[in-house]
C-alpha cells in the first residue's frame, strides 16, 4: 500500500520538483519554496553531494503532512538507490532504465520511474514492474511525442522531464501524461536567492495542470 499511496500523492499534484542545488541548505530551501508553492512531489537529486542527508532532513520535516513525498533523482545505480530507500526515499528517479535498480526498488515497494526515450525501453521498463515512465529528455520530443506513444502503449503512464515550461505544460497533460517534472526553469531563482519566486512558479505550475485536468 506504500508504493500506491505515493504514486497517488505524485499524480494527484501532478507536478514533480527536480532539485537541483549547490548545497544542502539550498536544495532544502528549494524544497520548502515548492511545497509552500503546493508542488508536494519533491526530487532530490544525487549531483548533489549531502542529497541522502537532504532526504532524511525534508522526511523529518514533513513527517506530518500527508502530502508530501520525497524522492530521489539522478540514481544511476541500485547500490544509489538503496542508499536513498535508507534515507527514507518514498521514490526513485532515474535518467536511464537499469534492471537492477527496478528490481531492488520493487522488493522494497518503491516507485521506480526510469527516463526512457523510445517504445522499446518503455516496453522493457513496463515488463520490471515501472509504474511511471519518465520521458527523459522531454525537450527532444515534445506534448506530441505522448500521444505517438500512447497509440501502441495506451497502458504506460508518462511523466516528462525536460522542455516543461508553463507556455507548455497544460498540452503534456492535455496530451495524457499523468505528471510533469520541472528543473531548472523552476529552481533557478535559487541561484539569487530569490526562493519566494520558486513559490510563485511553483504556484503558477500547479494552477495550470489543474486547469488543464479539468479541460
Amino acid at each position: 500500500m506504500k508504493k500506491l499511496a505515493a504514486l497517488k500523492k505524485l499524480t494527484d499534484c501532478g507536478v514533480v520538483a527536480v532539485v537541483r542545488a549547490d548545497s544542502k541548505d539550498d536544495a532544502i530551501r528549494i524544497s520548502e519554496a515548492c511545497v509552500k508553492g503546493g508542488i508536494y512531489g519533491i526530487e532530490v537529486t544525487f549531483t548533489l553531494q549531502e542529497a541522502d542527508a537532504v532526504i532524511k532532513e525534508l522526511i523529518s520535516f514533513y513527517k506530518d503532512n500527508s502530502e508530501v513525498v520525497i524522492g530521489a533523482g539522478t540514481v544511476l545505480d541500485a547500490t544509489t538507490a538503496r542508499i536513498a530507500i535508507l534515507a527514507g526515499a518514498q521514490y526513485i528517479v532515474s535518467p536511464c532504465f537499469d534492471e537492477e535498480t527496478a528490481k531492488l526498488c520493487n522488493l522494497y515497494q518503491i516507485p521506480y520511474m526510469p527516463g526512457c526515450m523510445t517504445i522499446t525501453e518503455m516496453k522493457e521498463a513496463l515488463e520490471f514492474g515501472v509504474d511511471i515512465v519518465k520521458l527523459f529528455p522531454g525537450n527532444a520530443f515534445g506534448p506530441d511525442f505522448v500521444k505517438a506513444v500512447k497509440a501502441p502503449l495506451p497502458q504506460v503512464n508518462i511523466m516528462p522531464t525536460g522542455g516543461v515550461s508553463l507556455e507548455n505544460v497544460d498540452q503534456w497533460i492535455k496530451n495524457g501524461c499523468v505528471a510533469v517534472g520541472i528543473g531548472g526553469n523552476l529552481v533557478a531563482p535559487a541561484k539569487t536567492g530569490e526562493f519566494e519566486k520558486i513559490t510563485e512558479l511553483a504556484k503558477a505550475y500547479v494552477e495550470k495542470v489543474q486547469a488543464a485536468r479539468g479541460a
